[in-house]
């Protein structure tokens, strides 16, 4: 699915052509639809005569909104700009479209509205001439323009077919397994809780994620996702999301605040760019400039540090450290936007070429600048991590053949996309690319996730089965439980870390009327058949789960305690006397022989004891 922005004057009739296109007001504001002017961001969605839904983010026109504006066009595929008829342009058309450029929106479609308001023909071709020119001296050269009525409906068939043909090129949005939502509005809905809604990209949520609120670092879950008013389990890149959180409150989350999983974004107050200040620009950039800072949905005072420069003019570009007021979650490849406070201005804008420095860099230093240029224009750690993108890890050896570096050019590729969080070291010799290994993170948790909703009474998935079902290697599976804190072993079980077997009222009581009935009777206890029906089959599977119940066959179970005593008397005995018999066992426990044959056998399948004929001698493991 895509998603676009619509732009324009307040009295271009960019919010009634919303409406009649998809039946949604986007203004819901009351404010705004006493005064008829969006002020705030809205939201609608609609689909396309070849079926595909496209969401619609509809952004302020008027000059004392751009900054609202700001916070709903970084995630759009496209662009709509609304340019009335009778009207024709206005000073923030022209801003809207160097806001579009400084944020790399090649798509856009310019729509000529409320032509049922002019009768003259010439006037019509005067105003699209206008528009024309305006998009030359934006780079939009070759911009379709249609005409529209919202009131009569004229030209809005024409719309919507030049929408599908725009869009159908496009290539689809990526899944780096690094989902990022910034916030665009949070609400709480009575009977659900807090809710926020954003344009989803670089990865898939699921409904049982584990999330983190930066760049407050607070962490939640996700209890249900929305896209486009249909419920679903998943969410992917590129689509307008509703997420019903869980473990954080409304009044924590603002706009502007980024959702993700857990540590994948860290917040900032440094941040190294290439920025380019646009042509038409009075006022030069000074170092230490007071600014604002506008990236995804979100915005800061900033003080520029030109690295390069003692100044900027109008048309140049360079390099510029940002030093935030306030921490951003920022990463690497995001577009931004820069404005003067007062008067209010648009000055540039650019791309975060490092998004954590970690250090106030010294100005005109050669190698700072050539640094940041590698950064820029790709580096050899990142062809390096590229290279080792696959379904399973690398051999180091292989990925120098693969790319033909040097050992000299090896060496310091891997030390910096080591450094840079680029890559993961297996051991010395092999490697795997972070966004690979993320990759089967999230598929392991989002298994999990759904196999713990299932089976909310079972502690785990059993290690074979999980790794039979993501098709990787148990190496791979005994890698990730062991070093992300997110998942744990039991046993033979994996879980997510914070997953726990709990019983209802009813099911503790039918559990610990099963415990009781087991003291009564710890060496001949009720077969499993009978323990499933006093208690429920879930119930005893979860006891034996927890270590509560100890199977040794698949008709006898023993309470732990009881278990425990019997082997540890058995080993006892076996070194004592050389040896023991079922009828030996069943003397020392008053069972009978059905129970001690079951108990033996299954310590022989344990390596404790070893069968001789008709006795056991002591095991490998005894």
């Amino acid at each position: 699915m895509r998603v676009i922005g619509t732009a324009g004057h307040v009295d271009h009739g960019k919010s009634t052509l919303v409406e009649r296109l998809s039946g949604i007001n986007p203004d819901r504001l009351a404010e705004e639809q006493s005064r008829q002017m969006t002020i705030d961001l809205g939201f609608a969605w609609i689909d396309l005569p070849a079926g595909e839904t496209i969401g619609i983010v509809d952004v302020p026109g008027h000059r004392d909104f751009i900054e609202n504006m700001l916070a709903g066009v970084g995630g759009i595929d496209a662009a709509l700009l609304v340019v009335a008829a009778d009207e024709g342009i206005m000073p923030q058309t022209r801003e809207h479209l160097s806001i579009l450029n400084l944020l790399d929106i090649k798509n856009l479609l310019v729509v000529l509205s409320k032509i049922d308001l002019v009768d003259d023909p010439e006037w019509i071709e005067l105003v699209k001439m206008e528009i024309e020119d305006l998009l030359a001296a934006h780079q939009f050269d070759e911009t379709p323009i249609v005409a529209v009525s919202a009131h009569s409906g004229v030209g809005l068939d024409d719309l919507l077919s030049m929408l599908q043909t725009m869009l159908k090129d496009l290539p689809q949005r990526v899944n780096y397994h690094h989902p990022r939502l910034p916030v665009d509005r949070v609400f709480v809905v009575s009977g659900f809780g807090t809710v926020v809604t954003g344009t989803l990209s670089g990865g898939t949520i699921s409904v049982g994620d584990n999330i983190e609120l930066q760049p407050a670092g607070r962490i939640g879950r996700i209890r249900g996702l929305q896209s486009y008013k249909r419920d679903v389990r998943t969410a992917s890149p590129g689509n307008r999301v509703a997420v019903n959180i869980t473990g954080i409150s409304g009044g924590e989350i603002q706009r502007g605040d980024v959702l993700t999983y857990p540590g994948q974004i860290h917040p900032t107050l440094l941040a190294d760019v290439h920025f380019s200040q646009l042509a038409d620009i009075d006022r030069p950039l000074k170092h230490n400039a007071e600014v604002k800072v506008f990236c995804g949905a979100a915005e800061s005072i900033a003080n520029v540090r030109l690295l390069d420069k003692e100044t900027m003019t109008a048309g140049e570009s360079g390099w510029l450290q940002l030093r935030l007021r306030d921490a951003l979650p920022l990463t690497r490849g995001e577009r931004f936007i820069l404005r003067y406070p007062s008067p209010a201005e648009t000055i540039g804008g650019g791309l975060i070429v490092n998004a954590r420095p970690g250090r106030r860099h010294k100005r005109f230093q050669p190698e700072i600048i050539s640094d940041l240029d590698t950064r820029l224009h790709g580096s050899p750690g990142e062809g390096l991590a590229l290279a080792a993108i696959g379904d399973e890890p690398y051999k180091l050896a292989d990925l120098q053949k693969k790319l033909g570096y040097s050992d000299e050019e090896l060496s310091s590729a891997l030390t910096e996309a080591l450094s840079e969080d680029l890559l993961v070291a297996f051991d010395a010799n092999t490697y795997w690319a972070v966004e690979s290994w993320q990759s089967v993170l999230h598929a392991i948790i989002a298994e999990l996730s759904i196999f713990h909703q299932a089976n909310p009474l079972r502690l785990g998935m059993l290690r074979v089965e999980l790794r039979s079902r993501l098709g990787i290697k148990l190496s791979l599976l005994d890698r990730a439980v062991g070093t992300d804190d997110r998942l744990a072993a039991e046993g033979n079980f994996v879980r997510l870390s914070d997953h726990s077997i709990v019983f209802t009222v009813e099911q503790e009581a039918k559990a610990a009327r099963l415990r009781q009935s087991l003291a009564t009777m710890p060496f001949t206890p009720p077969n499993i058949s009978d323990m499933n029906q006093q208690a429920g089959e879930e119930v005893v599977r979860a006891l034996m789960d927890m270590r509560i119940l100890v199977k040794v066959s698949d008709t006898i179970a023993f309470a732990a305690d009881d278990y425990r005593r019997m082997v540890g008397d058995i080993r006892e005995h076996v070194k004592a006397q050389g040896e023991i018999d079922a009828k030996t066992l069943r003397d020392m426990f008053d069972t009978s022989r059905k129970y001690a044959i079951a108990v033996l056998e299954h310590l022989d399948s344990l390596g404790v004891t070893r069968r001789i004929g008709d006795v056991r001698k002591a095991g490998r493991n005894l």
